[in-house]
């Protein structure tokens, strides 16, 4: 399906309009717990999980089949004012790699039996340097947002999505320094691992787009100051929102094209699970605004979706327990 939106305007009414939960599937996923052959709550977390994943399926006993991982790549005008430890041709490289199997996050995708799909986006055209003028025209970011929102494959049953691109936690932290304000230093890290003078450097050039795109629309922020791998994140979620498929976010910088969503429509992210806590220091930060509690916590900071492709497995452990578990009027045990 085509996206339904040709403004920021219009892609907001989209997103505020997209449905909720199935209340009835919820219900029936809640008293199928309750009749599981274990203790009330032994499971913990992957009760919860398995509620939520039931809501939004619309099944109370759902299974997930067919999950996918889209990784979109980005290149970034801010790069010039040597924000990154590596040049931007690693970026067009490593969607080369995605596409020949080579990454990590293929392999990740591989062994939890996820669909990955690669959207390179305008490589050779990097957004512009958001300390100069915005990153994107509203045109390149509603094609951005469009690119991601097309991208979900409508019968898939779980969505993560993740990104390459170099210097973009540059352009994640300015994002989330423009949509939840505070201290630049406190959302810039090191990134690839840049050294003080690098971080001195990145850190002034995330003061300085906030101090030319100083707004208070959430959506604007990600437009002058993201990248089109972020823009492409949110539309994808957004999508899947739409679609009604669960999403696990990944690390801080999909977290940053998320919480612009989380920002712009009350209960954006109600469809979204944050899939680990990553070793960027601000990303705990990003999670405490969207109010999301992490599955995982393995020092990570590689991007990609890979923490988020970790998660699947947490996902489809607690869905086989609550749709493959006897009950125990099924199992001929006593519940007490």
């Amino acid at each position: 399906m085509q996206a339904p939106f040709t403004t920021i305007s219009t892609f907001r009414d989209t997103l505020a309009a997209a449905p909720g939960p199935d209340s009835d599937a919820i219900k029936g996923a809640q008293d199928r717990n309750a009749q599981l052959t274990k203790p009330p709550g032994a499971l913990g977390r992957l009760e919860d999980l398995a509620i939520w994943y039931a809501g939004w399926r619309g099944d109370a006993q759902p299974q997930i089949r067919a999950p996918q991982v889209i990784i979109f790549a980005g290149n970034h005008g801010v790069c010039a004012q040597g924000v990154s430890a590596f040049p931007s041709e690693v970026t067009a490289q490593m969607v080369a790699n995605f596409e020949h199997g080579g990454a990590a996050i293929n392999q990740l995708s591989k062994a939890f039996g996820a669909r990955m799909d690669v959207y390179p986006l305008s490589l050779d055209i990097p957004t512009a340097d958001f300390t100069i003028q915005p990153a994107m025209s509203e045109a390149e970011f509603i094609d951005a947002l469009q690119t991601g929102w097309n991208a979900v494959d409508p019968d898939a049953d779980l969505l993560v999505t993740g990104e390459m691109g170099i210097g973009n936690t540059t352009s994640a932290a300015a994002v989330a320094a423009g949509v939840l304000g505070g201290d630049p230093a406190g959302w810039t890290g090191r990134g690839t691992g840049i050294d003080d003078a690098g971080l001195a450097r990145k850190t002034d050039v995330v003061a300085r787009g906030l101090a030319l795109h100083a707004t208070t629309d959430p959506l604007e922020a990600l437009r002058c100051l993201g990248g089109r791998e972020l823009v492409a994140m949110a539309g994808a979620i957004a999508a899947a929102r739409y679609h009604r498929i669960p999403v696990v976010l990944d690390g801080f910088i999909c977290c940053a094209a998320a919480v612009a969503l989380h920002k712009a429509v009350d209960g954006a992210l109600d469809h979204a699970v944050a899939g680990h806590l990553s070793a960027e220091d601000a990303h705990q930060r990003l999670l405490d605004a969207m109010g999301k509690q992490p599955l995982l916590q393995l020092g990570l900071r590689l991007g990609e979706g890979s923490g988020a492709a970790l998660a699947i497995a947490v996902l489809k452990g607690a869905i086989a327990c609550h749709s493959g578990m006897a009950t125990f009027a099924e199992a001929g045990v006593s519940d007490g």
